[in-house]
């Protein structure tokens, strides 16, 4: 096993045992240290009980995605070791397997394991006295008698040993770990840092410094840097960009967007309404948008499900807008609540009955997150259409560190918004009239002379209802017509990417959240001599079809990469530009890619010659 400045660490326990609040912790303290991380949760759709673990790498320069195998496991219970074998139909054997060869467990020595019982004689074992140590944490404090309350504090405890084990600076972690807790709240800190501190010592006074071969220790930091995840990048976005109004009706893992927005509420021009159901969500949030607020909902899959005729609603009236943030998850129906996916992509397309103009974005990271969702909001206002940012539950929840944004350039654009002396010049003001590009000059209700009428029937220029066939093939083209203007407008450097050299034997393809494998296993790939490069599709309409033909046309083997079960890219692409890919690796149990899945289905599709190949977590 390498000695180089990095770890992969993971924690797991009952959900409610704290998992979250540890590993953050760590990855705040390497951060700190100069470090890079990539961390992301895995959880049961339940509230407490079921098995969850965090996983977290750390390593000493940018890193994009996870990788499977652990160099260091932190059991809070005994399933995290074996899995829930004492359940009549297991689902899980437990992580000890997933730990690599001179890796090390952390567990509770109260279980009374032995060596043999692990089935593995690779591993190095670390049995350390939770409730001993917690004990002793509580009678500094005189809380020795309050032991059951703050029994949740061994996650901190094994913290601080997989500190010491490590050899890391523990007075980054004790400042983080004292962060998240203020006011009345203080002495919780010191309590916590203390616990934690009892584990660090014990670790290394019982283990020694060369117990465990991998090794954290600070370097550099450059520049300011922040740990975060998509959700929260999605909703700065949101602020930047001046949203008034976001609805939404909770449902994992889309909640977390609006509840952290709600939390800013008092600090911004914003209103977060929680609504009776996705209909009202969507509904609400147009009819915000068509009155001249800046407008947003954000759901999953079966949200999303609800809010189609609403969808088709906002179409037809060419509302400049919602912006609707989808985190898709594991369908159908509620399918895999807390599990991520990206299958919705041909449903976002085609959603609602009939035919109307929409803009579909997928970001691939949370810069990106960030980035297109401030776009989202100009290219609704600019082409007044509603605008999906396919995000999805990796994205949601996983956390990278980055270097702050930087909004600079990043200007709000409202389109062909009249004014009152616009109105007055026009006369007859018409609120759907005719144009050569096919968007109208909005005027905002309240406004003299901006009065119109809004239906979700065909209407003619003023909104009255119509069935008039000449009328209803001019609408028809002029709606249209905004999307291929955008087509036209927005550059193919936001709609695709091409990553790596423009000339390699292979081009990986893929979208959304599969970006930070594949740009990892990259690396990889090109360690054992094969070069690739990568094209990474941005938007879904207004499809890139020149630049994607450009690229695939010339390109060697082609391989698609994607998180569902029928390549739905893949089939998007050979619709756009007739070219088909020569191999797919898919993954469909609900679980992201991993870097070394996407490396390892490469590998096998050069290897055994396969046509598609699927990957799983299991």
């Amino acid at each position: 096993m390498a000695l180089r400045n990095s770890l992969t660490w993971m924690i797991g326990g009952p959900q409610g045992s704290g998992i979250n609040s540890v590993a953050e912790n760590f990855a705040k303290a390497c951060i700190r240290g100069g470090l890079h991380i990539f961390a992301n949760i895995e959880y049961h759709s339940n509230i407490k009980g079921e098995h969850s673990y965090y996983r977290l790498r750390v390593e000493n320069q940018e890193v994009h995605s996870h990788v499977d195998w652990v160099d260091l496991l932190v059991s809070l219970d005994k399933e995290t070791l074996f899995g829930d074998l004492h359940k009549p139909k297991p689902t899980h054997r437990g992580h000890r397997h997933e730990v690599s060869p001179g890796g090390g467990i952390i567990y509770d020595s109260s279980l009374r394991l032995t060596p043999e019982s692990f089935g593995r004689d690779d591993i190095k074992l670390f049995p350390m006295p939770y409730m001993d140590l917690l004990i002793q944490a509580l009678k500094e404090y005189g809380k020795e008698r309050e032991l059951s309350k703050y029994q949740v504090m061994v996650n901190t405890i094994a913290l601080g040993a997989s500190l010491g084990l490590v050899d890391y600076d523990f007075t980054l972690a004790s400042n983080a770990i004292r962060e998240g807790f203020t006011g009345r709240k203080a002495s919780l800190g010191d309590l916590n840092v203390s616990a934690a501190k009892r584990g660090y010592e014990f670790a290394k006074n019982t283990f020694g410094d060369g117990s465990f071969p991998m090794k954290l220790h600070t370097q550099p930091l450059t520049g300011r840097k922040m740990m975060i995840r998509g959700v929260q990048a999605i909703a700065i976005a949101k602020l930047k960009a001046g949203c008034g109004f976001q609805t939404y009706y909770p449902i994992t893992p889309a909640t977390d967007e609006s509840e952290y927005l709600e939390s800013h509420q008092p600090d911004y021009n914003l209103i977060v309404v929680q609504t009776e159901d996705e209909i009202a969500a969507i509904t609400m949030a147009t009819g915000a948008a068509h009155a001249g607020l800046r407008a947003s909902t954000s759901t999953s899959g079966p949200g999303f499900s609800l809010m189609a005729e609403g969808l088709g609603w906002a179409g037809i009236t060419e509302a400049p807008g919602p912006v609707i943030i989808l985190w898709q998850r594991a369908g159908p129906a509620t399918g895999l609540p807390t599990r991520t996916e990206q299958a919705d992509l041909r449903f976002v397309l085609h959603a609602a009955h009939g035919e109307f103009p929409r803009i579909a974005i997928a970001p691939g990271d949370v810069e990106e997150c960030f980035r297109d969702t401030f776009d989202a909001f100009n290219y609704a206002d600019r082409y007044q259409v509603p605008v999906i940012v396919l995000a999805d539950k990796f994205l949601a929840s996983s956390y990278r560190s980055i270097d702050l944004f930087n909004g600079d350039g990043m200007k709000v654009d409202r389109g062909d918004m009249l004014q009152e002396e616009d109105i007055a010049k026009m006369g007859d003001y018409r609120r759907y009239q005719f144009t050569e590009l096919g968007i109208s000059p909005r005027a905002i209700p309240g406004q003299k002379g901006g009065i119109f009428w809004t239906t979700g029937d065909e209407h003619d220029e003023q909104g009255h209802i119509t069935e008039a066939s000449e009328v209803r093939i001019k609408m028809m083209r002029k709606r249209f017509r905004k999307v291929e203007l955008a087509g036209e407008v927005i550059p193919d450097q936001k709609k695709a990417t091409l990553h790596g050299p423009n000339n390699a034997s292979i081009t990986l393809v893929g979208w959304g959240s599969t970006k930070g494998a594949i740009v990892d296993a990259m690396q990889d790939l090109r360690m054992d001599g094969i070069e690739t490069n990568f094209l990474q599709i941005r938007y879904a309409s207004p499809f890139p079809t020149s630049f994607v033909d450009r690229v695939l046309s010339t390109a060697g083997q082609k391989i698609m990469v994607e998180n569902n079960y029928s390549a739905q890219m893949a089939g998007l692409i050979r619709e756009k530009t007739g070219i088909a890919m020569d191999n797919k690796i898919v993954k469909f149990d609900g679980r992201p890619f991993s870097q070394n899945e996407v490396y390892e289905g490469v590998k096998d599709i050069l290897k055994n010659r396969i046509k598609e190949v699927t990957v799983t977590h299991a």
